[in-house]
């Protein structure tokens, strides 16, 4: 009975065996397919991430030509839009600096002086936008007295003085650099920073006043320091000429309306005021006369077109002739086309060779 018992308990764990192989054989079928299945999936899932990489590349392209197009527009339209602007406002200047003024200086063709009376600086002048011929003389870098003669040949007369109107002034000029337009006197007033009177010559008072913004912390030239502002008359009427600290001492070019006494327009230079000893304004050309420390020649030797009429790198140097010596101012004549200077004391009449510009 015990026999029976234990062979059956021999077959009974016989047959567990067999089970158990076979469960394990499906198990592990069932796992290997689980594996494929996995294996499947992880290949569609990494050729899925490729795919959408790929198109990531693709869209980030995409974006960028349309980025670069949309900036390579966007900065077209500027320059166009700058083009545009730039072009109005040459079209405003040629209409506020008279397009017509079309002459540039050639040469110096000779000199005269015509007097040698006053103190080593001063400024004497002919009013370019009055019929009449008087002849203004201003003694010294600092006074309040204006000299006014009949004429060229009063002035030049040996005692002059005694024939002259005494003009006093209100407050007085500092430097050189006053100018007479139209019956009025335009000056740097003395001890101000940058304040330009305008004065009525014949009515004796003070029409106007205004201050020049950035002028008169350094000399308009090195060789002049008296002169920390400029005046200036051409053809297009008053200018203000002065260096500033900023710009490296490069010579700055205000355009003034004499009437409202309001800047209209200011120009940076390439021209420098060291050396420099004066200049002058003609048809819208600022020309800057250079000579050395001790005294020489005085030389035109940088050229300032405000309208780009101008090539000034083709232009030689201009000498002054027959002359050693400096210049405490020079200011051109729109009227006569000359230059009315001051040289160690003498009253000097350049007269100009001009030519049309190209």
């Amino acid at each position: 009975m015990h026999k029976k018992r234990l062979e059956k308990c021999n077959q009974d764990i016989l047959d567990y065996v067999e089970e158990f192989r076979d469960f394990s054989k499906m198990v592990l079928s069932r796992l290997a397919g689980l594996n494929n299945y996995k294996a499947e999936v992880k290949s569609e899932v990494e050729n899925l991430l490729t795919r959408i990489e790929r198109a990531q590349r693709d869209i980030d392209y995409f974006g960028s030509v349309t980025d670069s197009n949309t900036c390579i527009e966007v900065h077209e339209d500027l320059v166009k839009q700058q083009l545009f602007e730039e072009a109005e406002e040459k079209k405003k200047l040629k209409l506020m600096l008279n397009a017509s003024c079309d002459h540039m200086l050639a040469g110096i063709k000779s000199l005269k002086i015509v007097k040698k009376t006053g103190d080593k600086h001063g400024s004497w002048m002919k009013d370019p936008g009055k019929k009449h011929t008087k002849i203004y003389l201003l003694n010294g870098s600092v006074n309040n007295v204006i000299l006014e003669f009949a004429n060229i040949m009063t002035f030049m007369e040996s005692n002059h003085t005694l024939k002259a109107r005494r003009v006093t002034l209100p407050f007085p000029w500092e430097g050189t650099g006053h100018v007479i337009y139209q019956g009025f006197l335009f000056y740097h007033r003395y001890g101000s920073l940058n304040e330009i009177i305008k004065f009525n010559i014949q009515k004796r008072n003070t029409a106007d006043q205004m201050l020049l913004p950035g002028a008169g912390r350094i000399p308009a030239y090195q060789l002049s320091p008296s002169t920390k502002i400029d005046l200036a008359i051409d053809e297009q009427g008053l200018w203000a000429i002065h260096a500033e600290p900023d710009t490296g001492g490069n010579i700055v070019i205000t355009k003034i309306n004499h009437i409202t006494m309001a800047v209209e327009r200011t120009w940076d230079t390439s021209c420098n005021s060291k050396d420099a000893e004066a200049a002058f304004m003609a048809c819208n050309t600022l020309y800057v006369v250079y000579n050395f420390p001790s005294g020489g020649t005085s030389r035109i030797q940088c050229v300032y077109d405000v309208l780009d009429a101008v090539n000034t790198y083709e232009i030689p140097v201009l000498h002054f002739p027959k002359r050693q010596g400096s210049h405490s101012t020079i200011h051109y004549n729109p009227k006569e086309k000359q230059l009315f200077a001051w040289g160690d004391g003498s009253q000097i009449i350049y007269k100009l060779h001009t030519k049309q510009k190209v």
